[in-house]
């Protein structure tokens, strides 16, 4: 991937995550438990921010998770993330999970969530990140989102 000196394209860092949904990750209904899901999801989260930064990169926040569908035992999980954007020392981390039956070809969407992450230094401090460029329609429209996002969570705070 293209890495510039003021810059990273989404490409960059973007991450794919697979897992098999299996017993132990399951409520007594044999679905996949939303924890075990978002716990999957921040690790992929985690992996993209701390690529695009070159730094250690901690969760910060969760932005409204929602689940849209059920996974069950066997089926697999691919999780996405992708940073849409990176402010002084936080980037934002857009993470979808698909399931799809082992049997089946066609995936259907089971969650999705914005995370944020800070990059660290060794010290353990914020550290400033470097830009994202959004190359496509899609990634400039949460590029420009990112901050009204941003923005909302900082209110909530307050």
């Amino acid at each position: 991937m293209k890495k510039l000196s003021n810059y990273k394209l989404p490409a960059y860092s973007a991450t794919v995550k697979t897992e098999v949904v299996c017993p132990n990750d399951t409520n007594p209904m044999g679905l996949l438990q939303g924890g075990r899901l978002v716990e999957c999801m921040d690790i992929a989260a985690a992996v993209c921010a701390q690529t695009h930064a070159d730094k250690i990169g901690v969760t910060a926040s969760i932005n409204q998770v929602d689940f849209n569908a059920a996974a069950n035992v066997g089926d697999i999980i691919a999780i996405n993330a992708v940073i849409t954007r990176a402010f002084t020392t936080s980037m934002e981390i857009f993470v979808q999970a698909f399931a799809r039956k082992v049997l089946a070809r066609k995936k259907y969407l089971i969650s999705e969530a914005y995370f944020t992450f800070v990059a660290l230094d060794e010290n353990g401090k914020a550290t400033p990140v470097i830009a994202v460029k959004p190359v496509t329609a899609l990634q400039k429209k949460q590029y420009t989102a990112a901050i009204s996002r941003k923005n909302n969570r900082i209110s909530k705070k307050i």
